[in-house]
């Protein structure tokens, strides 16, 4: 008897929606999830696939509020099918797609375009998010209910902050209305003026123009200060300095209606990472080298600004972890770190870059999953929690990755058409095995293999 059934039998199952974590199976049938826990033979359906999840983690699927993905205009950069395909071997299943695109998504047409794209070529769910702004510009709000009509889960300048105050504030008071989120790219452009990397010891070292940590701060005080005036909803992206996290903590305990991120490179990198591998300085001709790969914004900062962001994923204060993942071509990167292009390709090596902190225990498994996928959910609001669930009768997006697997980055195996990462030639440990959107098979590893069908007895 043939069957569309697949069957998870004794993997790790960690579903931070129902406080879950323990050996179990999963079944999947028909796009869902049909069964969970631990199976009988006569709850499995004859000819069904069976993948031994022994030593595997099994998730939902990750959820990646911040993603770059180029389309349109930037197509030599990425494209929605290379980003989906990078998506689904990194275990994310749904991504948010930014509005820094040409032209940018500030009206309906574009939306309709991204979404069009996505069915056609996309192997994971692709939800847009809109301009703050026309044109991006910081002059004038888009037309906020028109986006929010046409399917957009956010608004965001990114890439740009809203730096006018007024336009800040007005588009708060739009997103309480609407029931969406402000993502306000947190940068204080007198501040951080020409700088190209963190400031400190490092830049000056380098002859680097440096960005303060104020830059990052004095914005999100303006923001949170703006979303306590209007009840508006703001997400803070991209948080990278220490100071950063008592503004977002406090304003919480303020019952504010504001949530943060964090990206993997800033949990995991610091400012000396500019200096060539690891940060081991390099030399050559003519003086000094560094590595432009290592060039983001917001920048890699120092180790006690990644060990307060740790802190406050650990603990909550941060809700979720997002990639950010800028994917460039090669000549943005291979020019001097004046002229490099800002950003880093992500997707396909943050969850070994997390797992780092799981096997240093600075941040439990089930803490890492929950900021991956329940985070995340929570910010895009209650419609999307199924999203972020094992639950029998959701969607069977899931990820299935072996936390122990060492593994060598090689951005030649990339599936984004973007190279440009620090993490080429390292070891990480942790990969995933297998990636699963609406039940269908998106994404197997070399390693995965599936036993003989199952036969009823």
């Amino acid at each position: 008897m043939e069957t569309d059934s697949i069957l998870i039998r004794h993997a790790r199952i960690v579903d931070p929606s129902r406080k879950l974590d323990r050996v179990g199976d999963l079944l999947l049938g028909s796009g869902e999830i049909t069964a969970a826990g631990r199976l009988g033979p006569d709850r499995i359906p004859e000819g069904c696939r069976v993948i031994d999840g022994a030593g595997l983690v099994a998730s939902p699927g990750f959820i990646d509020l911040h993603c770059h993905l180029r389309e349109p205009g930037f197509e030599y950069k990425e494209t929605i099918a290379a980003g989906s395909k990078a998506a689904a071997k990194g275990g994310f299943t749904t991504i948010c797609a930014m509005p820094n695109t040409d032209p940018p998504v500030d009206n309906a047409a574009v939306v309709e375009f991204i979404q069009k794209r996505a069915r056609q070529d996309s192997l994971v769910r692709i939800l847009p998010i809109g301009c703050v702004s026309k044109g991006r510009k910081g002059h004038e709000l888009a037309e906020m209910e028109e986006l929010a009509s046409a399917g957009v889960v956010a608004f965001s300048d990114d890439g740009d902050p809203v730096y006018d105050a007024n336009l800040m504030r007005l588009a708060l008071i739009y997103s309480s209305d609407l029931g969406l989120p402000i993502i306000n790219h947190c940068q204080e452009l007198s501040l951080s003026c020409n700088g190209v990397m963190a400031e400190g010891p490092v830049a000056t070292h380098l002859g680097l123009d440096g960005i303060p940590a104020a830059a990052e701060e004095t914005m999100i005080a303006r923001d949170i200060a703006l979303a306590e005036a209007t009840g508006g909803r703001l997400h803070v992206a991209h948080l990278s300095t220490a100071g950063s996290v008592p503004l977002v903590r406090d304003a919480k305990a303020r019952g504010l209606s504001v949530t943060a991120e964090v990206c993997p490179h800033h949990l995991t990198s610091t400012d000396q990472w500019v200096l060539g591998r690891k940060g081991e300085p390099t030399t050559a001709a003519g003086g000094l080298a560094y590595d432009t790969s290592t060039k983001v914004y917001p920048p890699l900062r120092a180790q006690r600004d990644v060990e307060a962001l740790v802190q406050a994923l650990a603990d909550g204060v941060i809700d979720c972890v997002a990639t950010d993942h800028a994917p460039h071509d090669v000549t943005s990167k291979q020019v001097t770190y004046q002229d490099a292009a800002f950003g880093i390709s992500v997707l396909e090596t943050a969850l070994g870059s997390l797992l780092q902190l799981v096997h240093a225990k600075k941040l439990s498994m089930g803490a890492m999953v929950d900021r991956l996928t329940t985070g995340p959910a929570r910010v895009l609001g209650e419609s999307y929690s199924d999203l972020a669930s094992l639950q029998p009768g959701t969607a069977a997006d899931i990820v299935l990755f072996d936390p122990e697997r060492e593994w060598t980055v090689d951005t030649s195996e990339f599936e984004s058409k973007g190279r440009n990462t620090p993490l080429e030639g390292t070891t990480l440990k942790g990969r995933v095995v297998a990636t699963f959107a609406g039940g269908s098979l998106i994404y197997q590893s070399p390693e995965l293999k599936f036993e003989e069908p199952h036969v009823n007895a």
